[in-house]
């Protein structure tokens, strides 16, 4: 497994890499996926540009309420940044149940979300926290929610010659209760299915309610049916079983070795309910 020869460029700016993309190069940033696929020769890029020297795109900073995180930092600093535990724990949560350590030390929030895998973990994440995308081109900058960013599996809302400058998060509102479980594949430690769940309680009845998914449609969604099933309940056992049966309602199920369609819509009723009833635990 060896893949084609290439050109390697490692510029320290971004407009540098832009100027390098624009002329038909690939980007580099962790190499977690991408370098897998050259071994394979699913993919067969004649110039890489490395992204791993810019430092304007390895960061993660507060600023207005928001937490910046730029496209190349690893998901161990996503995990262990104490500003992320702090300021949004599902974010942190979720990039530590990456992979395994050798791929949270290398693999990149940008990488992970331009590759868009149907069983990667962040978009179940990032649709729960209404995330947006910023979006860097030659010319211009723009930012895409979750939501539009991605397609469908491994498409996304990045246009040629543009690349991901960063992640945007809010910063958690205090009594927020979040939670991300997933079944994963044990070799690769990809999502069978993934829930991500964010709520808050006001006078004792769930007022807010996000829940993400992925693993189980080519595409991470939100699954609104079941935030509304739990909006203005009380959260008890039956409201939960309630709205986690609605987690998988009228989706296109993926159908693979791990899993048939079948199982995983079970699976992914089994994890939306623990995910549930794990932030309802930490709702204040």
């Amino acid at each position: 497994m060896i893949p084609q020869s290439f050109a390697y460029t490692a510029p320290s700016t971004i407009d540098e890499a832009l100027a390098l993309i624009a002329s038909g190069a690939k980007p580099l940033a962790g190499g977690m996926s991408l370098i897998p696929m050259m071994k394979l020769r699913l993919a067969a890029p004649e110039h890489l540009v490395d992204l791993g020297r810019i430092k304007d795109l390895n960061y993660i900073r507060e600023g207005q309420g928001q937490l910046h995180i730029g496209a190349t930092a690893t998901h161990y600093s996503v995990h262990s940044s104490a500003l992320v535990l702090a300021k949004c724990p599902l974010l942190a949560e979720t990039a530590g149940m990456i992979g395994d350590p050798q791929v949270r030390n290398m693999g990149t929030i940008g990488g992970s979300v331009a590759h868009a895998d149907p069983s990667a973990d962040y978009p179940a994440a990032l649709q729960a926290l209404e995330a947006q995308i910023v979006i860097k081109g030659p010319k211009s900058e723009r930012a895409v929610s979750a939501h539009d960013f991605f397609l469908e599996a491994f498409a996304t809302a990045l246009e040629p010659g543009e690349l991901i400058r960063e992640v945007v998060v809010l910063v958690e509102t205090q009594g927020t209760g979040t939670n991300y479980q997933k079944m994963l594949q044990p070799a690769s430690g990809f999502a069978i299915v993934g829930i991500a769940v964010r709520l808050r309680k006001a006078g004792g009845k769930i007022s807010f309610a996000r829940i993400g998914v992925t693993g189980l449609s080519n595409v991470g969604y939100r699954a609104e049916g079941a935030e509304g099933a739990l909006m203005n309940s009380a959260g008890t056992a039956a409201d939960v079983l309630r709205a986690a049966s609605l987690v998988a309602q009228g989706i296109d199920a993926n159908s693979d070795l791990h899993a048939s369609a079948h199982y995983r819509k079970h699976m992914a009723v089994v994890y939306a309910a623990r995910a549930i009833n794990a932030a309802l635990g930490q709702v204040k």
